[in-house]
């Protein structure tokens, strides 16, 4: 009896164990290929993932709004950028990850209507779904003449005012996206009495994209940087659709790190554009030169970093 017990163990633990071969293999049993599952399986999965702590007002005891510029050319930060294409059958850039939160439902917001105002305004209503295609159209590549009107070839995202969808335009993501390299971020640096330590979380992330090389040059570095704000998008709103897709990876296919983990972990690098302060500027706005600005980014940097031990010390 023992035996045919032993036995009869020994065939259930075999199948099970073949079975979860066939699950969990590498390669496909059918066809050969290589089983490497690039997104999350379901949106509740990806919301699972998230990780948030619980912050009191009562319990922060300093904090600081800081913008950020993630130049995508910069090595750190090129699994952001790639692939280029639309049509990649695993992974998808940042950018193209925002479109397609974009596409599902996501709220996006205008950026201020005064020149040179980069800041987010997330109490005011989002913008309205039939707009959003205005501002993805490879007009602003230069491709049309000034007096030329974006017609739905040229857009990047259609909306369809009858069943209300916004549909993907593969023909002009291409010529669109080899001019979006940059993000710009509005984070929010703080301590917590409650944890005792000092946290950053992203409040608003915008894409950046400069019309042609040389638009921009001889405009005031505020300006320049505005009149390239395609719109602000809500950081938390966006995260469930971060952590939905892996980031491409350069050094290991079977690595695993979402867009959300990549933001969380802080694995991108960006330089300070501004910081909260009482004159209400940001940094180009009041250092004229590459050397004066570097120099005040680093001062701010260096604040920041001791905030934490100036605060135990106080």
């Amino acid at each position: 009896m023992k035996k045919i017990c032993f036995i009869l163990l020994s065939l259930l633990s075999a199948t099970m164990i073949q079975a979860q071969y066939r699950e969990d293999t590498f390669f496909d049993l059918e066809n050969g290929d290589i089983n490497l599952d690039t997104q999350v399986s379901a949106l509740g999965e990806s919301l699972d993932l998230q990780v948030k702590l619980p912050h009191r007002a009562e319990d922060i005891a300093w904090s600081r709004v800081v913008y950020r510029v993630i130049d995508v050319r910069y090595k750190q930060n090129y699994q952001l950028y790639y692939p280029l294409t639309s049509e990649h059958r695993q992974y998808k850039s940042l950018f193209n990850v925002m479109l397609y939160a974009i596409q599902q439902g996501m709220d996006v917001y205008e950026k201020s209507s005064d020149v040179g105002d980069i800041k987010p305004y997330f109490n005011l209503p989002p913008m309205p779904r039939e707009m959003i295609p205005t501002v993805l159209n490879t007009d602003r590549t230069g491709e049309l003449g000034d007096g030329d009107i974006a017609t739905s070839e040229y857009m990047l995202l259609n909306y369809d005012s009858t069943t209300q969808e916004m549909r993907f335009n593969n023909y002009s993501y291409k010529s669109f996206v080899r001019n979006q390299l940059k993000f710009l971020i509005q984070e929010v640096i703080f301590f917590d009495v409650h944890y005792s330590r000092l946290f950053s979380q992203i409040v608003a992330i915008a894409p950046l994209h400069a019309d042609n090389a040389t638009y921009y040059d001889g405009m005031p570095v505020m300006e320049a940087l505005y009149g390239q704000i395609l719109f602000w998008v809500p950081f938390d709103g966006f995260r469930q659709y971060m952590a939905q897709q892996y980031v491409m990876q350069s050094d290991n296919d079977s690595k695993r790190v979402t867009y959300d983990d990549f933001f969380l972990k802080k694995l991108y690098t960006s330089y300070v554009i501004g910081a909260s302060n009482v004159y209400d500027r940001m940094i180009p706005d009041y250092a004229t030169t590459p050397e004066a600005i570097a120099k005040e980014q680093e001062r701010i940097e260096w604040e920041l970093l001791s905030a934490e031990q100036d605060l135990w010390e106080y």
